[in-house]
């Protein structure tokens, strides 16, 4: 059923602001180059905590830089490597692979934790020293170099590691199930006989965590649609899947699957779907006055509110053309580097990492959205201004994975220029940091430092789990985690 102008109009004038503010994050409010981390800046006391209460409570403290040159953190807070590409080993006898990205941790048996950790991996696998190995029964395509690894953490440390899925490509955010599964995406649309590969790409994968028998002979969940995946959400109450795609010229979709009558989500169910089952749609955005967005860099100021329609994919296999580009100017909305994403507050924060000259609207250097299914509203919680000095430590930029915190408001993992961070921000609107990359990949004259992905608590709250993309390093971070202030 459309959303008519009237519909939308109505519903605006009734909600207005209390709409803006709905859910774990508030409105935040920026100006170019005005995100600098300084909501916590005082320094330790002499029993190792910050005070600051001249900030309001806000964040965790200043960052304090990491004698081995690896993970900046708080007072009171420590890190520890959990794998590390090309040192650690999976119970095979391979190294960890490369490139690690999306993750999600799920309680396991006796314990345990399990972390699925996608590996963001293109190309041919001859192409990478550390690629997922090609474990027997787990491969999709054997020229391909990605896939995923589950880790399983045990009381007192010990880590074990094993492939989920093999011969996958380009693994990017992905998502996790309410029935305890992963969904890891390609991101790439690469078709057998490109790039070296034997199968086409460009699909979504279920991963069972718990059960290795349930990840043999891998089938694409063809579904969801061919395209530039990047994350993957499912409305528990509804049962549509939520996905964003990272691609430009042109700029990428959200989409939204329906599922056919009667199914009936659960372990293992995606496999059987008919490769056309249900529906696929693209979004499309309109103002309160009804008036198309054909962008969501047009929006300028956080609690912007559109109405949001859903129009039907032609061809999701994309047979001869990609899927974004199957629609005329005037049809749907588009984004520039639609990201992460994260089920929370009765619907889903999706992140837009930037735009530049690609998109028609104003450059930013990060948007972060809520849609509510329920309105159909999808509001600018976070905008973030362009950053014009990366190299400075402060200002954030490139928002990319995201989850919301126990603690409230969003932890977020940030791909941008220079400086690398995990911040936080909270239900207010504030910013903080959590960590800095201090793995220096290139020169002391020119540093350059690698994104944060795959951030996610433990399922007890007491652990953030977040990746150093390259090489690949998976860390664990621990601390006196508290409530944030909602101011």
């Amino acid at each position: 059923m459309s959303l008519t102008r009237r519909d939308f109009t109505s519903r605006s004038a009734l909600t207005g602001a209390g709409v803006a503010l709905a859910g774990s994050v508030g409105a935040l409010a920026t100006a170019p180059n005005a995100l600098a981390s300084t909501e916590a800046e005082s320094a330790p006391d002499e029993h190792g905590s910050g005070h600051d209460d001249h900030h309001g409570g806000v964040g965790y403290g200043p960052l304090i830089p990491d004698p081995d040159g690896l993970l900046a953190l708080p007072a009171g807070f420590r890190y520890e490597i959990i794998t590390y590409s090309g040192r650690t080993r999976l119970e095979s006898g391979e190294y960890t692979p490369s490139n690690h990205d999306g993750t999600a941790a799920f309680e396991g048996p006796r314990g345990t934790t399990l972390l699925v950790n996608n590996h963001e991996l293109g190309g041919h696998r001859d192409d990478w020293p550390h690629p997922v190995p090609l474990t027997e029964g787990l491969v999709y395509d054997p020229a391909a170099a990605g896939g995923c690894t589950v880790v399983e953490v045990r009381r007192g440390g010990h880590v074990a590691e094993w492939v989920g899925i093999a011969g996958t490509a380009t693994n990017c955010a992905g998502g996790s199930t309410p029935w305890g599964t992963w969904l890891t995406g390609e991101e790439t649309e690469d078709r057998a006989g490109e790039e070296g590969m034997t199968k086409d790409h460009g699909y979504v994968f279920e991963v069972d965590p718990e059960d290795r028998r349930a990840n043999r002979d891998p089938k694409p969940v063809k579904a969801f649609g061919r395209y530039a995946h990047e994350a993957v959400v499912i409305d528990p109450k509804r049962g549509h899947a939520y996905l964003t795609e990272d691609a430009s010229g042109p700029n990428g979709l959200l989409y939204r699957w329906t599922p056919p009558e009667h199914f009936r989500h659960g372990r293992g169910r995606l496999r059987g779907l008919a490769d056309d089952a249900g529906v696929l749609q693209a979004f499309k955005c309109f103002d309160s006055g009804g008036k198309f967005v054909d962008d969501l860099s047009r929006a300028t100021r956080t609690g912007t509110v559109y109405g949001v329609d859903w129009v039907d994919v032609p061809d999701r296999d994309a047979r001869t053309t990609s899927v974004r580009k199957q629609f005329a100017a005037g049809e749907v909305t588009r984004a520039r580097k639609l990201e992460g994403m994260w089920w929370a507050d009765g619907g889903t924060y999706v992140v837009s990492s930037y735009a530049r000259d690609e998109s028609p609207g104003r450059p930013h250097d990060g948007q972060v959205w809520f849609y509510d299914p329920k309105r159909r509203t999808l509001t600018l919680k976070v905008l973030l201004g362009v950053n014009t000095d990366p190299s400075a430590d402060g200002a954030f930029d490139g928002p990319d994975n995201i989850t919301v915190s126990p603690y409230g408001g969003l932890v977020i993992a940030e791909d941008g220029d220079g400086v690398q961070h995990l911040f936080g921000a909270t239900d207010g609107g504030r910013t903080y940091p959590i960590a800095r990359n201090e793995l220096n990949l290139g020169t002391e004259g020119d540093p350059e430092y690698s994104e944060f992905t795959g951030v996610t608590f433990s399922p007890d709250g007491r652990t953030l789990y977040a990746n150093i993309q390259t090489p690949g390093i998976m860390l664990a971070i621990t601390g006196p985690w508290k409530r944030q202030k909602r101011r």
